[in-house]
């Protein structure tokens, strides 16, 4: 708790440009968030190095990334958004829990295996610990809450053992973090496989839409979106095509699924697929126009960074410091 509020966490790695799918499924509801909850977002930019990054490409995508936050509507003074690399307690924590934390768990990764098999040339010991990591990222600022998706629930599992089983040892130390079930946002799927989420690292650049695409780039994606040949828009099981775009639609426009099928009622798929388009441009125009002012602001961002790197290094240290005596490191002499 920090002034009576819950504390919220939640983490984003600066390897691509957020989508359509992370701005409806989850930054459009976190707006309202900080009302309730003490909230801090991170660009986990030592996340991603667990696969080779040019330098240069990773700096510009995690400073894109805590602009489109802000961008988004995150209100930078009411939320700390920060990148993970400025704040060094995010490594000592996790070199920490590594020594309280047993092969056997991280070997049941599936995330880990997952990866592997993606980048067997560079199966390194960062990519094998990285649930430490993550674990380290949640404690660190003692939160209560974190927004999980289903392919993180197992991460969230691993990060409460490892704080049961330090406060066992040392009493309590750490708050145990629960999954956060507030409103759940629309659960967007890729545009070419709606079997599979959308996701900002696709392979294939139709699958997504971004944030940053401009308006004929959405129309272009949508155009080719996977559908069927059952020629009617209706919500679905066996449509899972055209229900990823009626509920695509329903988040931008407020709709719900019954009232778009009643409004697409004997149109053709194309006549769909453009009105769909059309109305996700128009959604993202607003974020698209304060990002590019964002971007020509550099004064006010690099405040930002500065500023909310400080508060989150401030909170990181006392969880720290607590952690650093509890094991037995000796105290700094000031």
């Amino acid at each position: 708790m920090i002034d009576g509020k819950k504390v919220l966490f939640s983490g984003m790695q600066s390897t691509g440009s957020l989508t359509l799918g992370n701005y409806l499924g989850a930054l459009k509801n976190w707006v309202s968030l900080s009302d309730d909850y003490e909230c801090f977002y991170s660009v986990v930019d030592m996340h991603s190095i667990t696969v080779r990054q040019d330098p240069a490409e990773l700096r510009k995508k995690a400073r894109n990334l805590l602009t489109l936050y802000i961008a988004a509507g995150l209100d930078p003074k009411k939320n700390c958004i920060y990148y993970q690399s400025h704040v060094s307690g995010h490594a000592e924590l996790a070199w920490i829990l590594n020594c309280f934390t047993y092969m056997g768990e991280l070997n049941r990764m599936t995330q880990f295996k997952d990866k592997s098999a993606k980048h067997a040339d560079n199966i390194n010991a960062g990519l094998f610990t990285y649930p430490v990591l993550m674990a380290a990222d949640i404690l660190l600022y003692q939160a209560d809450v974190v927004p999980v998706g289903k392919d993180q629930l197992q991460h969230l599992e691993l990060t409460r053992d490892l704080a049961q089983r330090f406060n066992a040892i040392y009493g309590d130390v750490f708050v145990v973090p629960e999954p956060y079930l507030g409103k759940s946002g629309a659960k967007i799927m890729s545009l070419q496989d709606p079997t599979k989420k959308m996701s900002k690292s696709d392979e294939n650049v139709n699958a997504s839409i971004y944030l940053t695409d401009d308006t004929d780039t959405i129309i272009r994606k949508f155009k080719r979106a996977v559908t069927d040949s059952e020629a009617r828009i209706k919500y679905c099981e066996e449509q899972p095509g055209i229900s990823n775009l009626i509920e695509i639609y329903s988040a931008c426009t407020g709709k719900t699924f019954a009232e778009v099928e009643a409004e697409f009622a004997g149109k053709g798929y194309g006549d769909f697929k453009l009105a769909v388009g059309e109305t996700v441009a128009d959604t993202l125009r607003p974020v698209q126009t304060r990002f590019d002012e964002l971007c020509k602001d550099k004064a006010y961002i690099d405040g930002i960074i500065k500023e909310n790197a400080e508060k989150a290094n401030y909170y990181a240290t006392k969880t720290l410091r607590k952690v650093q005596k509890k094991v037995g490191f000796p105290e700094r002499v000031r």
